[in-house]
């Protein structure tokens, strides 16, 4: 007999578009509502929608001041809206509508989120205006969820290290030289993780790219698949520039048997783990590990005695390779499961798609229907926020839970206690030992490149040298453990 009180996911619906035309698409805001009907029609109770006493919809580049509250009038519901700001984790409306279904604070939710990129994109190249919908300078969301710290630092900021790209791509560096990769067999191994995200991304419907893309053509630049920031191209990177959206209809397990919910469509969220920790790039005194993701999947078997490296689905944040790396290491995941058990259910950020701020939205939604295809397994689903700093982890089944119902763990305070971090100074002048680099390219050519490196007095630095010379060499030979000579936030070689 399930508790009723247990949470339990019964409705999931995916929008998306592709036209050339930006008058022939959709805003956000009517993909976000779309995906919300399509929610209701896939739980079977399309009434549950004007039940729904939260709406939550994570921050994208769009400038509606309330997105819930339209979403909420289109669907007839009298609902609370939450906004979560970017920097907090995708997985928070979802852990935070369960939290409250479990204590009976709340009986219907909906988590939303969506982007028309590709449209503002179109709109842009092609010089034809397009409206959104808008809403009075006095309409606030009934409560927005905020980041407690700040992302990226003042030296980091100072040195030009702000992008993803660049910032990812250095961590990338650091964690081939921990793992005694060349230059060239880490561009092999990166090529041949993402292209099998390629063809995850074949096989799924709702996949932004569907194309899959061969080993060969990521390892080597071309114009194409221009170099971005080495050791990443262009397709190794998110694809933002979407038009995607996705829905979910949450309740308690009483109000699912009200509205006739039936049982070949109902997903429980067995378990999740957050961690808020924040520590920057340049901070981490070893920017090749992740502790958060370890100390997040011992927490959940500990809870439940899941063993979440066991699920029967998997889906890593995949915004860049080193993210699904790390995240694979700290698990124990193999990255070429001889099981052919993939580390991605939808074909990732760079080929499913990646709506800034709930691109995870359109993996679960994947992984729901996977599930449901094969009742009793489970899946894990994972998040980040930062540049792999505040993880969250997930774990889903058809099969409701057998001890104490939903499960969820803050793990902020151990990650912190377990993350070794150093003092990051801006006024450094001397020695420093690389660490971790990127060279950022204009047009495909080397411009100029940005280090993260340890002093002799266990400090670190961030730098940066525009000598497009030095930024070219940089990307064929090996410059981690290399001692160079920092003068503030900039960085030379030689005497």
């Amino acid at each position: 007999m399930v508790d009723p009180r247990t949470p339990v996911l019964v409705g999931a619906g995916v929008a998306h578009q592709r036209s050339d035309d930006p008058r022939e698409s959709d805003e956000a805001l009517s993909l976000m509502t779309t995906a919300v009907e399509r929610a209701g029609e896939d739980a079977h109770a399309p009434s549950l929608l004007a039940q729904a006493g939260v709406v939550f919809v994570p921050r994208g580049t769009w400038r509606y001041r309330d997105p819930g509250r339209i979403v909420a009038e289109r669907v007839g519901a009298n609902a609370r809206t939450v906004v979560a700001e970017l920097g907090v984790l995708q997985s928070t409306p979802f852990t935070r509508a369960c939290r409250a279904i479990a204590n009976g604070d709340l009986d219907v939710a909906i988590v939303v989120g969506g982007e028309a990129k590709f449209r503002d994109l179109r709109s842009h190249i092609t010089g034809t205006a397009v409206a959104d919908t808008g809403q009075d300078d006095d309409v606030v969301p009934d409560e927005s969820i905020v980041p407690a710290d700040e992302i990226i630092p003042a030296p980091e900021r100072a040195a030009g290290f702000m992008s993803a790209p660049l910032m990812y791509s250095a961590v990338e560096t650091a964690l081939r030289t921990a793992l005694g990769e060349t230059v060239t067999e880490n561009a092999h191994a990166t090529a041949e993780l993402w292209a099998g995200f390629s063809r995850t991304a074949a096989a799924n419907p709702d996949a932004w790219r569907r194309e899959p893309v061969s080993p060969e053509f990521l390892e080597h630049p071309s114009a194409k698949n221009p170099m971005l920031a080495a050791p990443y191209t262009k397709w190794h990177c998110s694809q933002w520039n979407v038009d995607q959206a996705a829905g979910f209809v949450l309740c308690s397990t009483e109000a699912a048997d009200r509205a006739g919910v039936p049982q070949d469509r109902r997903v429980y969220p067995l378990a999740a783990v957050e961690s808020n920790h924040m520590l920057a790039v340049s901070k981490r005194a070893e920017l090749h590990r992740a502790p958060a993701v370890r100390i997040g999947a011992e927490r959940i078997a500990g809870l439940t005695g899941i063993d979440v490296a066991a699920c029967d689905l998997v889906d890593l944040y995949s915004c860049f390779p080193v993210a699904v790396r790390i995240q694979a290491r700290e698990l124990g995941l193999p990255l070429d499961d001889p099981d052919g058990r993939p580390l991605s259910v939808g074909g990732g950020m760079t080929f499913g798609g990646g709506p800034l701020n709930n691109a995870t939205f359109q993996a679960l939604a994947r992984m729901v229907a996977m599930l449901r295809d094969a009742p009793g397994s489970t899946g894990l689903l994972t998040f980040i926020s930062g540049i792999i700093t505040k993880h969250g982890e997930s774990v889903w089944s058809t099969a409701p839970p057998e001890r104490d119902g939903f499960a969820f763990a803050d793990t902020s305070t151990e990650v912190e206690t377990g993350t070794p971090a150093l003092e990051v100074v801006g006024d450094h002048r001397g020695v420093a030992t690389i660490d971790a680099y990127t060279v950022a390219h204009e047009g495909g050519d080397p411009r100029y490149t940005t280090i993260v490196a340890t002093t002799p007095a266990r400090t670190r630095v961030v730098a940066r040298n525009d000598d497009p010379d030095l930024a070219a060499d940089m990307t064929v030979d090996e410059w981690c453990g290399r001692d160079v000579r920092v003068d503030g936030d900039r960085f030379s070689v030689g005497d």
